[in-house]
């Protein structure tokens, strides 16, 4: 079950990535300017935050698994108005549509995989859904390059419409709701694996504890760093370290690599852990942000490097370690909520994440604009977003602790069902 939504989310990071595999194809035929480009790409991470907060209400309307077909289907007809239609303004509104449609997804996604493990043992599947985009950089989109080369960029589109259609008929003949999802709390009166009462509670109690929003604050910093780097790293590379454009291109992927290492160690590690007892505070609040402080110190400490080497190193190092803040607190923010509001949970949360994504690509511009040259912006846009990922780091150190807001939110719970065996998980 785990594994369906990993390749769910691996469907949605190739949607988002083929426009910049296609972007100079598309440009070339459209006559499209960089600014036009540019305006696309915002537009979608527009849309996209806005998506994101509409997470609770599709979590309500449908179910899981008809949600998740709709999603799905969404995505691949949004692919489609450009094949026969190739313009600008058809550009745009697809892909504005694709935002929209794309905005709920990964808390709708993390809440189904959710059900199918205990609130200790969350962190990992959850690193592998977020290494669903890693995968996609890495191995699909070598792929669609492929096709776009040889068939033309409009293959790639449909091509992706097709896996999405696909996709559904392997979703709907094989899924069912786990055992520690809201159906099964909701049928019993509560959770039975962790006491966790199905009742709902009202929002802001989530949304105004420390870790909601020191956690807030710490996937806001990470995710704007991540936009940067998705959208500038190459650029770096190449202007800032010297690198040629192919040698760029190559080492692109190295922060998502050493990102997936990262989230597979630190989470399992983790969850092990904490089967055994071990701090909610510790693993999912004071590892991530431990996890993000790093990160953000080897941001600011990048342009100091002077061999080219040595600094690719450490940006996919840094990067590696802040990813780990992304699974571990979401883990944190499922262990604080009611099962039938996770949905909504999380896709505020991850709303909040996701404007990091709208506003850092185009500040990044802003100060490689105005700096005395691209490499020296480039430079100060690191320290900058690094920086902020180390205040950021610091609130969530001290904010985040799960195992204390859980207790203020769903209340006290019964020690003699938590110790009963009969209510554990196998």
């Amino acid at each position: 079950m785990t594994l369906l939504l990993v390749l769910l989310y691996i469907v949605n990071w190739a949607d988002k990535a083929v426009f910049g595999l296609v972007a100079q194809p598309l440009a070339a035929e459209l006559g499209l300017t960089a600014s036009q480009i540019g305006l696309i790409g915002s537009g979608f991470f527009l849309t996209f935050t806005v998506g994101g907060f509409f997470a609770g209400l599709l979590n309500r309307w449908l179910t899981m698994r008809w949600v998740m077909v709709a999603l799905s289907l969404a995505w691949a007809l949004t692919m489609l108005p450009l094949v026969v239609v190739a313009s600008f303004a058809v550009l745009l509104v697809s892909r504005l549509a694709l935002g929209l449609a794309e905005g709920p997804s990964s808390a709708l996604i993390h809440t189904a995989v959710y059900s199918w493990h205990p609130q200790e043992k969350r962190g990992l599947p959850g690193a592998w859904i977020s290494s669903g985009g890693s995968i996609a950089k890495i191995a699909v989109a070598p792929v669609l390059a492929v096709v776009a080369a040889q068939w033309g960029w409009r293959a790639a589109f449909i091509a992706l419409a097709v896996v999405g259609v696909l996709w559904c008929g392997l979703w709907l003949s094989s899924w069912k709701d786990g055992p520690y999802g809201e159906s099964r709390a909701g049928a019993a009166g509560a959770d039975e694996a962790t006491a966790v009462p199905s009742h709902a509670v009202p929002w802001t109690k989530i949304f105004f504890t420390p870790t909601f929003l020191g956690g807030g604050v710490a996937v806001f910093a990470m995710y704007a760093l991540v936009s940067v780097v998705l959208t500038w790293l190459p650029s770096y590379f190449e202007v800032g370290l010297g690198y040629s454009r192919l040698q760029a291109g190559a080492m692109f992927g190295f922060p998502s690599i050493a990102a997936m290492v990262a989230l597979m160690v630190s989470t399992s590690i983790s969850d092990r852990l904490l089967s055994r007892g071990a701090s909610a505070r510790a693993l999912r609040g004071v590892l991530p942000g431990a996890g993000l402080l790093l990160c953000g110190m080897a941001m600011v400490v990048l342009p100091a490097v002077a061999v080219p080497a040595a600094a690719v190193l450490l940006v996919s190092v840094g990067y590696g370690l802040g990813a780990i803040v992304l699974p571990l607190f979401n883990a944190a923010i499922s262990q604080i909520c009611p099962p039938r509001q996770l949905a909504g949970s999380l896709g505020v949360f991850l709303g909040v994440m996701s404007a990091g994504g709208l506003i850092a690509p185009y500040l990044t511009g802003v100060i490689v604009d105005a700096a005395e040259s691209p490499a020296s912006g480039y430079a100060a846009a690191f320290q900058i977003f690094g920086a902020a990922a180390v205040v950021a780091s610091v609130i969530a150190l001290v904010a985040v602790n799960p195992e204390r807001d859980a207790a203020k939110v769903l209340g006290p719970r019964d020690p003699q069902r938590v110790a009963d065996p009969a209510h554990r998980h196998p």
